[in-house]
C-alpha cells in the first residue's frame, strides 16, 4: 500500500502558552477528500495553520509527499504543493481578479494557464478586470480558490469555504469542488456546514478540544447522523 500524500503524526501545537492541539494524527491519501469537523474553537484552523507552517508544532511531525515539513517556512511548504485557502479569503482588494491570479502563479513551478481558471469559474472571467473589493462574497471565495488552484497544488486546504455565503452560492461552489475532486484534486476541508462537507468528503476526522475523537467514512456518517450529533451537537 502506498504511503499517504499528507501524514500528520502526533502533533502538539501551541499559541503562546496555550496548548491547542494534543497529539493530533491524520492522513490524507492522493485523490481523496477528507473533512475535518468540530465545534468552534476545536482546533481545526490551528491544524491547517500547522500544516502550512504558520504555526510550528512543538512535537510530532508532518510528512508531505515524502518530505518532513513541520520545521519548514510557509513559502517552502507552498512550493512543495500545499495550498491554503484561508478563512476570510485574504485576496488583494486593490488588485483586479486577473492580477490576483497572475500574482499567485508567479512563483509556482507548474502554474495553470488563466484559461483553465476561467473554465472552472466563468464568473471570474466576467469580472477579470474588477478589483477584489468590488466582488461579492461568493465571487471573492471563487477567487480565493482559483488563486490556490493556479499553483497546481498537490493538496488543497480549504478553511470554512462556505462560511457566510448564500445557499445558492454554496451549492455552486460545492459542485465546483466536487468536479475538482472527481478530476483528481486532493482536498482537506474544514467546514462548519457539516451537511455540505459530507456531500464532498470520502472520510472525516472529528476534532474536539484539540483532540481527534473519531475517524469515520463519509458513508458511515451519512448512515449514522447521530454520531455527528454526539460530537458536534448538530
Amino acid at each position: 500500500m502506498s504511503s499517504p500524500l499528507l501524514e500528520v503524526d502526533h502533533i502538539n501545537s501551541y499559541y503562546g502558552d496555550s496548548h491547542i492541539l494534543f497529539d493530533v494524527s491524520l492522513e490524507v491519501n492522493k485523490n481523496e477528500v477528507v473533512a475535518l469537523l468540530g465545534r468552534n474553537g476545536a482546533g481545526k484552523t490551528t491544524t491547517l495553520n500547522t500544516l502550512i507552517g504558520f504555526v510550528r508544532p512543538r512535537s510530532g511531525r508532518v510528512v508531505f509527499d515524502g518530505t518532513l515539513t513541520h520545521n519548514l517556512q510557509p513559502h517552502a511548504i507552498a512550493q512543495l504543493g500545499l495550498q491554503l485557502v484561508p478563512e476570510g479569503r485574504r485576496i488583494f482588494g486593490n488588485l483586479s481578479v486577473e492580477e490576483n491570479l497572475v500574482l499567485a502563479g508567479l512563483t509556482a513551478k507548474n502554474r495553470w494557464p488563466l484559461e483553465r481558471a476561467w473554465e472552472i469559474f466563468p464568473r471570474l472571467r466576467e469580472r477579470r478586470r474588477s478589483p477584489g473589493t468590488d466582488l461579492s462574497g461568493g465571487e471573492q471565495q471563487m477567487l480565493a480558490i482559483a488563486r490556490a488552484l493556479v499553483r497546481q497544488p498537490k493538496v488543497l486546504l480549504l478553511d470554512e469555504p462556505f462560511e457566510g455565503l448564500a445557499p445558492i452560492i454554496v451549492r455552486d461552489l460545492l459542485a465546483t469542488c466536487r468536479a475538482l475532486a472527481e478530476g483528481g484534486q486532493t482536498i482537506l476541508i474544514v467546514e462548519q456546514n457539516t451537511t455540505a462537507a459530507m456531500t464532498l468528503a470520502d472520510r472525516a476526522y472529528i476534532l474536539n478540544n484539540g483532540h481527534i475523537v473519531d475517524a469515520l467514512s463519509a458513508q458511515s456518517l451519512r448512515a449514522h447522523p447521530e454520531l455527528l450529533h454526539t460530537h458536534l451537537g448538530v
